[in-house]
């Protein structure tokens, strides 16, 4: 375990965050149960409330040309904000599947085309809105409209999504809470039209705390949030290489953190999301993101 990482604090909250994205200037974040978007201005070192009424916001991402979709599990929908003006109403993006409601959108990465890749379990105590869990692809329809299209169908309770450099793969965290199912970091291939092959399991965590959210490096990496205190070899963050081989790991200085994402003006800075709400940065990593969006030296 790697403890050569700087690690500062930057905000605490009451409850979970998740969702870290850099939007060119500031990172922006969710406290999840508060329903409440912040938005961290490393020139103040402060965060403020950016957004509120979120429905629960969790990930959230960029496209290349700066629109904004997040994952809102407690209004079962994936939606575009508007980042001139946040509090504005959202359009929805994703709501339901053949007229069934969603379960709770989770995670979420946007490819060239502007078509979205979503992760839709149920973490809550209530039944499932639909009868799996599973990763799904909205996409542009004729008329400005977006179709939903499920795109996974031997997942059981999927969480963070990402997708390669070459957006050839994408990467899922498989994360059932029943230990009697394994919790694994897998790659689909992705089709011409979207649509996903038969995922390859890259790395299995067993029963300990699989992986939450992943980041993505220049070169390919995946950095990835995982573990916890009771499980394993506790909370860290996990580089795999694409083959999934691992090629470090970095304790991180609170448990289960949730989500990370890279940032700053050289794009090598690590920000970190916790389940126990603290959000952490590493400044310098050695690495540098592959982002969409804002591009390196914006």
């Amino acid at each position: 375990m790697n403890d050569s990482w700087e690690w500062e604090l930057i905000a605490k909250h009451d409850s979970l965050t998740e969702g870290p994205t850099w939007d060119g200037n500031a990172l922006l974040y969710n406290e999840c149960y508060a329903a409440a978007t912040y938005r961290w201005d490393p020139k103040t070192g402060e965060s403020e409330v950016w957004r509120t009424d979120t429905n629960q916001a969790n990930g959230m991402k960029f496209d290349r040309t700066g629109r904004l979709f997040a994952c809102e599990g407690g209004g079962n929908h994936v939606v575009e904000i508007d980042p001139a003006n946040p509090n504005s109403d959202t359009t929805v993006i994703a709501d339901n599947l053949d007229g069934a409601m969603l379960n709770m959108p989770n995670d979420l990465d946007v490819d060239g085309q502007g078509r979205i890749y979503f992760s839709d379990p149920n973490y809550s105590a209530q039944p499932n809105n639909l009868p799996h869990e599973s990763v799904y692809l909205a996409a542009h329809s004729f008329g400005g409209n977006w179709t939903t299209k499920r795109v996974t169908f031997d997942t059981n309770r999927p969480n963070g999504v990402l997708l390669s450099a070459d957006q050839s793969i994408l990467y899922v965290a498989e994360s059932p809470v029943n230990k009697s199912l394994r919790r694994q970091l897998r790659a689909y291939p992705i089709n011409s039209d979207g649509t996903l092959g038969d995922g390859t399991v890259l790395f299995d965590f067993g029963e300990g705390r699989g992986i939450d959210g992943m980041a993505l490096t220049t070169d390919g990496q995946i950095l990835a949030t995982a573990g916890e205190p009771t499980a394993g070899a506790g909370s860290a963050i996990y580089v795999f290489e694409p083959s999934g081989l691992v090629r470090a790991t970095y304790r991180t200085p609170a448990d289960s953190p949730t989500n990370c994402a890279f940032g700053g003006p050289g794009l090598d800075a690590l920000f970190v999301t916790f389940a126990t709400g603290h959000v952490y940065r590493v400044a310098k990593t050695g690495m540098v993101g592959h982002l969409a969006y804002p591009r390196r030296g914006y």
